[in-house]
């Protein structure tokens, strides 16, 4: 004869609600989980840092582009070349040297700070993007003087070996005109 296991009376409702839990628990772990996947592999996510990378770039690059130390030209325009790419790195490699007599004559530091930047365009695919960057720049003389000077600077930025470089930069218009 076998005899049947009884459980207490007061144990089945506990066992069900363990049982729920259970279900509850892998289900939220599993829409959790699902989500997290799609955040993980979303293009947003990635486009976003891929414009990140590009306004940090192309803000260190204007920076370095508005900085010079009569003193430390060479390595200040070192700098400039590594930031640079395409015709913008071929027109400073070009007048380097006219460029360096000017600036050791005129005994002047340079120093800009940016104050904001936004990539405005950017196409992962071509490796191009553009960007505004606002910045202020001081120049100190020999004497000790200094002026600061506030612009607005439009940057183009090309991809190059796996980095983003500046490829182009001009002054940003300033202000508009009335239409009559």
């Amino acid at each position: 004869m076998t005899r049947a296991v009884r459980t207490p009376a007061g144990s089945r409702p506990a066992l069900a609600a363990a049982l729920v839990l259970t279900l509850v628990a892998g289900g939220f772990a599993a829409w959790t989980g699902q989500g997290w996947y799609a955040a993980a592999h979303d293009d947003t996510a990635a486009y976003a840092a891929e414009r990140d990378r590009a306004l940090a770039a192309g803000e260190q690059a204007v920076q370095n582009l508005n900085t010079l130390d009569h003193r430390q030209v060479d390595r200040g325009l070192d700098l400039w070349e590594s930031s640079t790419t395409g015709e913008l790195h071929e027109q400073l490699v070009d007048g380097r040297e006219e460029f360096a007599g000017q600036v050791k004559a005129a005994k002047t530091v340079t120093t800009a700070r940016v104050l904001s930047g936004a990539v405005t365009e950017l196409d992962e695919r071509s490796g191009r993007a553009r960007l505004l960057v606002a910045l202020r720049v001081t120049v100190t003389t020999p004497d000790n003087k200094s002026t600061d000077k506030d612009s607005r600077m439009l940057g183009e930025l090309t991809r190059a070996d796996g980095r983003w470089k500046l490829s182009g930069l001009g002054q940003a218009p300033v202000g508009g005109t009335a239409t009559g």
